[in-house]
């Protein structure tokens, strides 16, 4: 045997007798780390099949409360709707709740839809533009229905120059204004509708028409 042979035999029996040393001492841990693994792995795909089948469930749930409500099936679209509130899966109970109030709204119940776009504004858990949304949604209600007071109590703070739901709001609050004997309130609000840059086109056209209107009644800002 050649000297070399015999360094390449003493290096490979060094070798294995490193790894039997290595597994004695550490080979116990590796086979739990494997298992933490696998455990692991698989709990995740277990939970990503769970989701995708509550949110599929949900989301079908909610397209056919949807198509109830445009069937007029008002009450049965409300209790489907209902249903999700309280076994929807991610958003889905927040968007059965806004839209329960908009079929409430629909069928002329605005006292309820109010009351249900109400709870869903104070209602802290809840993402604070569909907050917002829901304030917004309850003042638009009350231009027709409610006085001034309750219009400005709800989207007021929504007009402020940086809030995107200003120009809805601005419009909600100058409508309420001249139903209320304002007219000069009202133009205020219809103008800086006209002067935002950045306010949808339908908006601004009915802005318009509403401060000519006003000041063809011998109103000005």
């Amino acid at each position: 045997m050649s000297d070399d042979s015999f360094i390449r035999e003493v290096n490979e029996e060094l070798r294995q007798d490193q790894a039997r040393a290595l597994w004695d001492r550490y080979g116990t841990y590796a086979i739990v780390v494997a298992v933490i693994v696998v455990l692991a792995t698989g709990s995740w795909v277990a939970w990503e099949y769970w989701t995708e089948r509550q949110a599929n469930a949900s989301g079908d749930a909610f397209s056919q409360a949807l198509t109830l409500a445009d069937e007029g099936k008002t009450d049965e679209a409300l209790a489907e709707l209902a249903r999700l509130q309280e076994e929807g899966y991610g958003s889905y109970p927040v968007l059965a709740r806004m839209r329960s109030a908009t079929v409430l709204s629909a069928r002329g119940d605005g006292e309820a839809a109010v009351a249900a776009f109400d709870e869903v504004a104070a209602d802290s858990s809840v993402a604070e533009p569909i907050r917002d949304m829901a304030r917004l949604r309850a003042g638009l209600i009350l231009v027709d229905q409610g006085s001034y007071a309750d219009v400005s109590a709800r989207v007021e703070g929504l007009a402020a120059d940086t809030n995107p739901l200003r120009h809805s709001a601005r419009e909600a609050l100058g409508l309420a204004a001249w139903k209320d004997g304002r007219p000069a309130d009202a133009l205020v609000f219809f103008e800086q509708i006209v002067d935002d840059q950045e306010a949808p086109r339908n908006t601004r056209e009915r802005a318009t028409l509403m401060s000519e209107l006003i000041r063809g009644s011998g109103v000005s800002s």
